[in-house]
This record gives structure tokens, sequence and C-alpha cells, in this order.
């Protein structure tokens, strides 16, 4: 049976405890009125006194924070679209994902990383764009430097993903710091995962200057990629996760399977099975699989047998506007009729009882 809602809670993520419905609200009418940080960073509920000064001190990285909460949540949602448990957020409660994050699971694991990762992304892009008082562009690169196509000038405006793993890894993990239990040890090696995911993927960028576009001279900076390579990175890492348990001194963990490797940092890491997620369960936070549509010829996760967990579907045909016949016509335009398309859209049955699984 799950521990009390009230001391779980001191296990949630900082970012998502700020992203409560009440908290994303302040923020945007805090930016309409120009209302005070103080006032704000004072009402948000379970700061520790770490997190409150760097609310206090730089309001405008928060903003940045909480504008970049959609982009990796949507980032989940594309991870999981074909899977039983979706990364949905509509039947949360006073944290962004709900109860599900109460399990230490697999899953549980990806959205701290990827949270992690999408605060660092958030925090980088808004240096580069002059946004924050607090950073610009790497200061670092500057000068002259040589890869393997000879020599180059840096320039333009690398991003500063030191500044972005620096203050999120302050922010992020302090409350986590203050615990000395396995689940905050587990979250801090995630939230870790998440931080170096972004890193891995910085690009150098180039530009050639020189006579017809020849490369005598090159600029270069470095770039995050699309996020879309650091979601993807994470679901790998998501489905390779290792179960680990506790030493026995208390500080690290160790494999739960010895047929398996060790995780290393870039591994994510959980220490519970997960639900199957097939009927509505309010303690494991899972709001079952009932009417979520399904793929009859597919043969993975997101097929009929697999997400209906056995109960069936219904089928019903629908029709849909779709463009048809398209030509090309010169130059240069391609046009083309609007047509009905119908098709077969699967549904998962409903479980005999739809009401929500208690416990006996």
């Amino acid at each position: 049976m799950n521990a009390p809602l009230s001391g779980i809670c001191l296990w949630l993520p900082l970012l998502l405890t700020w992203l409560s419905p009440e908290v994303s609200s302040s923020w945007w009418y805090m930016r309409a009125t120009g209302g005070s940080s103080r006032v704000m960073c004072d009402n948000v509920p379970g700061l520790v006194s770490r997190q409150r000064q760097l609310c206090h001190r730089n309001p405008d990285v928060m903003r940045a924070i909480g504008l970049g909460v959609a982009e990796w949540t949507a980032e989940c949602q594309h991870q999981f679209r074909q899977h039983r448990w979706n990364c949905n957020t509509l039947d949360r409660d006073h944290s962004l994902f709900g109860r599900v994050l109460l399990r230490s699971s697999r899953e549980s694991a990806f959205v701290y990383a990827i949270s992690s990762a999408g605060v660092v992304f958030a925090i980088t892009r808004a240096c580069s764009q002059g946004e924050l008082k607090s950073c610009s562009c790497d200061p670092k690169k500057k000068g002259s430097s040589r890869d393997n196509k000879g020599t180059f000038d840096w320039g333009g405006c690398s991003d500063n993903i030191d500044y972005g793993i620096k203050f999120a890894r302050a922010f992020v993990d302090a409350k986590e710091r203050q615990g000395k239990d396995a689940r905050a040890l587990m979250n801090l090696h995630n939230n870790r995962a998440g931080r170096k995911a972004v890193k891995r993927f910085l690009k150098q960028e180039c530009k050639c200057h020189g006579v017809s576009g020849s490369c005598t001279l090159r600029t270069c900076w470095l770039a995050m990629a699309d996020f879309r390579k650091t979601g993807d990175y994470l679901w790998k890492k998501y489905s390779g996760a290792i179960q680990v348990v506790m030493n026995q001194d208390g500080t690290g963990f160790t494999v739960a399977n010895k047929r398996f490797k060790k995780p290393t940092k870039n591994d994510l890491v959980y220490f519970e099975n997960s639900p199957d997620y097939c009927i509505r369960d309010r303690d494991a936070g899972s709001l079952g699989t009932a009417g979520r549509v399904c793929n009859l010829t597919s043969r993975g996760m997101d097929s009929c047998e697999v997400m209906c967990c056995g109960r069936g579907y219904d089928t019903s045909r629908v029709t849909r506007m779709t463009k048809c016949e398209c030509k090309f016509h010169w130059c240069c335009a391609v046009r083309c009729q609007d047509c009905l398309e119908a098709l077969d859209v699967h549904t998962c049955k409903a479980p005999k009882s739809a009401d929500w699984a208690s416990p006996t």
C-alpha cells in the first residue's frame, strides 16, 4: 500500500511541484502584472531554502523554465505515444503527471531525466537569446581553434550549456540532496543522466568565408541539437533501464540482477517494477487503456492485442478530409484536390468495471 501522499510529495522533483496548475498560472500572472518575484517564490509550496534563494535571485530563469515545460512534456508524450502509459497529464493531482511518480519505476526514471534535460535546454536557449541577466553566450568560445578540417575562429553565439547544467543541478537537485533515502539517490542519478543527455548532442556549426563561398576562413560556434535527439536518446535509455537495489552502506546502487552490467552515469535506474497500466488504478496513477486507439496490423506495443490487454476492441468507420490527385504545376506549385477518405478506427474496450480500481 502506498504511503500517504503528503509524505511522498517530498520525493517529487521540484520542477513538477513548481508546475502545479496554480503555480503555472501565477507565473503567467506575474509576467502580465509585473508582480513581485518574492511574493511568488514565497508562495510555492515545498521549496527548501536554497531553492527559494535561487528563485528570488533569478525570476527570469524561473520563467524560462516554465516556458520550456510544454516542450519536454510534449517530448515525453511523443516517446510514449504507442504505449499503455502515454505520459498523460489529464488526471494529475498536485504534480504534472499525478501519482504515477510515486512508484520508483522506469516511467518515473524517464520523467525525472526528461524534465531535468528540459530545464537545461530551456535555460541554455534563454541564455543564447539574451533573455537572462545572469548569462549570455558561452564566454569560453573565443579566439582560434582547430578541428579535423583545419583552423577556425570562434564566433557567433555558442550555447552556454555549462551555465544551463550548473543552474539546473543547483535548483532541481537541491531538495533531493537533503534526502538520505533510496528514492532521493535514484532521482539524483536520473536527473544527472538527463542533463548529460543534452550536452551529448552539442554540435559544432560553421560558416564559410572566402571568394565564391570557399572555406579559406571559417567561423564556428557550438549549438544544441533539436530536443527530439535528447528525447530519442533517453527513450533508448528507458528501454534499457537497469533495476537496482541500494548497497549495504546506503551510499549507492548495485544491480538487482547480477547478470546485468553496473549502471553508468548515462543509464537510467529504477527500483520497482511498473504496473501494467491496463485499468484505471488511482494508487498507480493509471488511467487504463479503455478508449485508446490501437493498431490492428501492428505487432508492437501499439497493437490491439497489447494495448487493449486482451479485452478486445471496438471498430468504427470514420471519414476524414485528405489531399489527393496532387499535380505539379510549372513553376513552382503543387495543387491537390480535397477528398473524403473512409477508414476503420479501432479503440480498446473498457473492462467490465470502469470504476477506479482499489486494492483489496
